[in-house]
């Protein structure tokens, strides 16, 4: 078996690939700072796609990345993504109340609230 290295496209701390993502919103489900979260999209199978909606807010728990069936989605490496300059963010009561709010609306980002 081979080895591969997943490049992280610049600054972001997490990213997705919505060819392999079939919607199936674990990584949402599970990430503690509600930086994720699922749009409508009707090219989809499931008639949305993961969204990371807020990417400051990530603190590199790597949770969604471990849920994900599909490896679809992916986190920087913490030593990479220090040397490089950037740094995850801490998890504050803003962002775990976010997180409740996404999980209140159906893992559905908090913008689609209220659309169909």
């Amino acid at each position: 078996m081979g080895t591969f290295t997943i490049v992280n496209p610049g600054d972001q701390p997490v990213w997705v690939n919505t060819d392999n993502c079939k919607a199936c919103d674990k990584c949402v489900s599970v990430c503690p700072s509600g930086v994720l979260g699922m749009r409508y999209e009707s090219t989809s199978v499931l008639g949305a796609m993961i969204s990371v909606d807020h990417p400051e807010a990530c603190i590199g728990c790597n949770e969604c990345e471990l849920a994900c069936p599909d490896f679809a989605i992916y986190v920087a490496d913490r030593q990479e993504y220090k040397a490089a300059g950037f740094s995850f963010a801490k998890l504050t009561d803003d962002a775990k109340v976010r997180q409740e709010q996404v999980i209140a609306n159906n893992y559905m980002s908090l913008s689609e609230q209220g659309v169909k």
